[in-house]
């Protein structure tokens, strides 16, 4: 196990897109540990220089990458061993703030309340990284719970570039504030390497980010990085310490909590050898489903079951 850190510079940065052919930012083993620095936001979004810190890595990335969507993503990391059909288990072991501020954007035509404003609103929100709480502009401290919104591997070659804002198989911006440190992702690899990139942070974000941001800030993550030849996935799954999350997206919100629901049978019967009547009635009893979000083109719904049932217990 080796450690390794991962710095923002127009060198490892991808500017709103995954793509099977990016150059590897970083080559690890599997089981290496990487500490991961991340940059969000354009100029439009920049607070007052004297009064935050804006980090010194950020304005050459605005200066010189090509802009084709809103997310500033370090990486990609080629993990060695990691091929089509594997898994690549993304372990988070620590999310940390990296500045001293975010943003907030209502953004007209987009967001869960798409024609409610005619023009922008922005606003800025001081961070306090000792107590942990954002400062809203009417008064309110606001916890923090910083996770980031966009963890992904590259997409099938013949995909091409593929923007960061919707929510695909490989991962990318599934937006679900349950990844915060401690927990588990698991996405299926689609190439040699998976590619892994990551950005967005959040600071915090309520279930569905129905504005379409969050608070948006740089952060810094440790990942553990195992590739899992014993797993098969054709979609995200996640775990926290104490559940399971299955996830579904699609355009249609109904659709999302199918295939939540539906990944979550599959897996109580792989685990616990449920039957698929039997899972299904677990679901209704103790599942929750929840609203991941409802603003990135693919809406998001997951679903959480506690680990403590999927043993079966005979009578």
């Amino acid at each position: 196990m080796v450690q390794h850190h991962l710095a923002p510079s127009v060198d490892t940065c991808h500017w709103g897109y995954f793509d099977a052919v990016q150059k590897p930012a970083l080559t690890i083993a599997s089981g290496d540990i990487v500490t991961i620095d991340t940059v969000t936001g354009n100029r439009k979004v920049l607070p007052d220089r004297e009064r935050f810190h804006i980090p010194p890595a950020l304005e050459p990335i605005l200066d010189t990458l090509p802009e084709f969507g809103p997310h500033i993503l370090t990486g990609p990391i080629y993990v060695e061993g990691a091929r089509p059909g594997s898994v690549l288990e993304v372990r988070i072991h620590e999310v940390s703030l990296l500045q001293d501020w975010g943003f907030n954007l209502i953004l007209p035509l987009l967001g869960t309340l798409p024609h409610d404003y005619d023009a922008p609103v922005h606003v800025n929100i001081p961070l306090d990284l000792d107590g942990n709480v954002a400062s809203l502009p009417w008064g309110l401290e606001l916890p923090l719970s910083p996770f980031f919104g966009v963890m992904g591997l590259a997409p099938p070659k013949g995909w091409g570039r593929v923007s960061s804002v919707a929510p695909q198989a490989f991962g990318g911006n599934l937006d679900n504030k349950e990844l915060v440190a401690g927990t588990t992702l698991y996405l299926p690899v689609f190439e040699e390497g998976g590619l892994f990139s990551c950005g967005d942070g959040h600071g915090c974000q309520g279930d569905g980010e129905v504005c379409v941001t969050a608070i948006e800030t740089a952060l810094r993550g440790t990942f553990e990085f195992i590739v899992r030849d014993d797993l098969k996935l054709t979609w995200p799954r996640a775990e926290t310490p104490t559940h399971e999350i299955t996830m579904g997206m699609d355009p249609d919100l109904d659709q999302c909590a199918v295939a939540a629901l539906r990944h979550m049978i599959a897996l109580l019967g792989e685990r616990s050898g449920l039957s698929h009547a039997e899972a299904y009635m677990l679901c209704s009893l103790a599942g929750d489903l929840r609203i991941t979000q409802t603003v990135n083109g693919s809406k998001g719904v997951h679903m959480m079951l506690a680990k403590v049932l999927f043993q079966r217990h005979h009578s």
